[in-house]
């Protein structure tokens, strides 16, 4: 798990190609402007979701872990917090092939809050549980950049 700001990208040279990528994406595009939905970057190897929802309460939201793909949360607007565990912490569920999903049950192990130009990058043993409210229940819009992992 990584969680920074892209204001100091500088500091992160060290992370995978494929990321890096997904940085300068970001930078290249609007995407503030973007639809809602799936956006193709390299086809399934890489893409970008963008989402919009309002955050809500812890027991409203589920954990939930990927195989197949990195998840890199970029924060576009809003507030919310994520709470974080390692997958064998959690009680697991039957993984979903196609969805590229690991349901689980337990307890955060610690969180973050994501404010705009936050981010963090999920790899496979980091369980993340999203949309929970910080203070009131707000709008967020969010880019979440799929990684296909090689």
């Amino acid at each position: 798990m990584v969680f920074g700001n892209i204001r100091d990208l500088k500091d992160y040279g060290y992370l995978e190609e494929e990321i890096l990528k997904c940085f300068a994406y970001a930078e290249k595009h609007d995407l503030m402007s973007y639809e809602k939905g799936s956006h193709e970057i390299q086809g399934d190897d890489l893409f970008v979701n963008i989402v919009e929802y309002e955050t809500t309460e812890t027991e409203n939201r589920f954990w939930e872990a990927h195989r197949n793909y990195l998840d890199l949360h970029l924060m576009l607007e809003g507030k919310e917090r994520i709470d974080i565990n390692f997958i064998d912490q959690l009680k697991q569920k039957e993984f979903v092939e196609k969805d590229d999903f690991l349901p689980m049950d337990g307890d955060a192990n610690g969180y973050v809050v994501l404010e705009p130009g936050d981010f963090l990058l999920c790899y496979p043993k980091d369980a993340h549980r999203t949309a929970i409210k910080v203070d009131d229940s707000i709008k967020v819009k969010k880019a979440i950049f799929k990684i296909r992992i090689k």
